[in-house]
């Protein structure tokens, strides 16, 4: 059965640095294309950024361009969303998703994960 498992959220001041995961089951993991997809409270989904199926190729939202790295290690199924320079905007419950097309990923809930909440405030 598909699964995604997100972990890695919590409370950071601004400023600060996390580290999302994302562990993949259930699919062919290295034969998809991965997004991170977040949401925060009362707003609709917010695409962050996609990767491609061998890792080479990541892309970015404008909002965490320069800021967030994506990564992902097909050997180990898993998917990673470092995050640095934490802004308080960057507050939401963040999803990674099967798909790598923005529109896709954002609009596809099946897709995702179960979420992990990441809390940027001082």
């Amino acid at each position: 059965q598909l699964q995604l498992v997100e972990s890695g959220g919590g409370l950071v001041q601004p400023g600060g640095s996390l580290r999302l995961s994302c562990a993949a089951s259930g699919f062919a993991f290295g034969d998809y294309d991965m997004s991170w997809v977040r949401q925060a409270p009362g707003k609709g989904p917010e695409w962050v950024s996609s990767i491609n199926t061998g890792g080479g190729s990541a892309f970015y939202a404008d909002s965490v361009k320069g800021r967030f790295v994506m990564s992902r290690d097909n050997a180990k199924n898993m998917l990673y969303l470092q995050m640095n320079s934490l802004k308080p905007e960057d507050t939401a419950v963040y999803y990674c998703a099967s798909v790598g097309d923005p529109i896709m990923a954002v609009t596809t809930r099946g897709s995702w994960g179960q979420g992990t909440q990441v809390t940027v405030s001082s």
